[in-house]
């Protein structure tokens, strides 16, 4: 089967690439091949009662399918070139932001209409920060919640499902370069196109390396994310949520000097598991309706490692750290932050006595038997900078969930169209080319290289 543009992953990359070919060529012949679920039958077993724990599936739904592992995140877009990838070193930052701000109509105009766009511009939290040795990063945030994501998705593909062809539950095993464009081949069956987009996200970063390695384009190492996932009462954060919703705050340790940084704030949110490759990590959740939100605001502490030489595999390393926490607790761990500091390990007696309801069912042990000592030394670091802009945050029963890894894929040489240099018409976007890592830079991506195809 022959088509004019193949996409190989169904995230925000590849949703957006085919939404702007099907708007400015309608008449291409476009394919969708996506290792995952379509969006309506994305459902996660883990229910809290029955089901309380990862069981493994073959293709995980949190992860994989129609929307990327961001549709069942708390769907922000952050409109800014501070943090979410260094797409604005390819294209500019003035283009990146355009983008940025293109793909937030597109999602406004497909059922995100009333929703809140947060902005840090002159926000008097930028100084309180400053005066504790914290910083703000500058970002404008629309927040669609986990709930209106879904809609917008929903909404997106009812509108692309007749102009674009889509293999759902179809992974592609290979992509090899021919006479005349591209042959992507799954387990059954072989097609052909003259232009090829890879965007197969996080969860195919070990597949992207393959074809990297197969087909000869260079790459180099990217970072690795490890920590934790605290939650807390929302009223701990309540003063900078209801003004900034996502508050983006790094901080410098005074003893190793390693950038610590908050991440995915989720105010009113929920603490949930991710499977990554089988590996079972944490994450959060948040949703626009009021009946769906709970007691407790939930981000991400993280401390980026990045190798070299002689070792390079970040990845690996952060790994190897998630599997050490799978291996001892079954799954995701939970601490007291309290019970961290006095070198005990939390009980189920300790969680429940707490004055906090955790929103995961995950298994109470000792964060300090996973984590490698300056890693966690800078999270207990952090934990009291910002104590003292968001006072309770270092209370004994604020609970810490490990780990957290943020897996980058290693970085795809491409150039400043994200199009291979060896290979003329096969480009690599989203967060699988390690150069993009948040939905809004994932999406911006997609629509630039649409438009690069478009043009030609």
């Amino acid at each position: 089967m022959n088509y004019d543009v193949i996409i190989i992953g169904a995230g925000p990359g590849g949703i957006f690439s085919a939404y702007e070919l099907a708007k400015l060529c309608p008449e291409l012949k476009v394919a969708v091949f996506e290792a995952g679920h379509s969006l309506e039958k994305r459902r996660c077993p883990i229910d809290g009662e029955k089901v309380k724990s990862c069981i493994g599936c073959k293709t995980c739904s949190i992860m994989s399918g129609f929307g990327g592992a961001g549709a069942f995140s708390d769907g922000k877009y952050n409109i800014t070139n501070d943090f979410g990838g260094t797409l604005y070193e390819y294209i500019g930052k003035k283009h990146a932001l355009e983008l940025m701000r293109y793909v937030d109509e597109i999602n406004m105009a497909h059922g995100g209409e009333g929703t809140k766009l947060y902005s840090t511009a002159g926000t008097k939290f930028k100084k309180l920060c400053i005066q504790n040795d914290l910083h703000l990063l500058d970002a404008s945030v629309r927040h669609l919640g986990t709930d209106i994501n879904y809609v917008v998705l929903e909404n997106i593909y009812k509108h692309l499902k007749d102009k674009v062809e889509f293999f759902f539950d179809t992974p592609v095993e290979s992509v090899e370069a021919t006479e005349n464009g591209y042959s992507v081949k799954t387990a059954k069956e072989e097609f052909f196109c003259k232009k090829c987009i890879i965007s197969v996200g996080r969860s195919g970063s070990k597949w992207m390396e393959s074809v990297c390695e197969k087909m000869g384009i260079p790459t180099k190492s990217n970072r690795v994310d490890i920590g934790v996932r605290v939650e807390l009462p929302a009223e701990v954060f309540s003063h900078l949520t209801d003004e900034l919703y996502e508050s983006k705050i790094v901080y410098r340790t005074k003893e190793y000097g390693d950038l610590v940084r908050t991440f995915c704030m989720n105010p009113k949110g929920a603490v949930v598991n991710e499977n990554t490759n089988g590996i079972i990590t944490v994450n959060g959740h948040s949703y626009e309706d009021p009946e769906k939100q709970t007691e407790n605001t939930n981000f991400a502490l993280l401390v980026a490692k990045h190798f070299s030489e002689p070792f390079k595999d970040s990845n690996g390393y952060g790994e190897s750290i998630a599997r050490l926490s799978n291996m001892l607790g079954g799954g995701v761990i939970v601490q007291r932050f309290g019970d961290l500091i006095r070198g005990r390990r939390s009980t189920e007696d300790r969680i429940e006595g707490a004055f906090i309801t955790p929103t995961l069912a995950a298994t109470p042990g000792d964060l300090s038997l996973v984590l490698p000592k300056r890693i966690l030394d800078g999270i207990v670091e952090m934990i009291y900078a910002l104590d003292k802009v968001a006072p309770g945050t270092a209370n004994d029963d604020t609970l810490l969930y490990g780990v957290e890894v943020k897996f980058y894929n290693m970085e795809v040489e491409v150039n400043e169209k994200l199009m291979t240099n060896k290979y003329e018409g096969l480009y690599i976007i989203g967060d699988g080319s390690g150069i993009t890592h948040s939905l809004s830079h994932a999406s911006a991506s997609g629509v630039l290289v649409a438009r690069e195809i478009a043009e030609k």
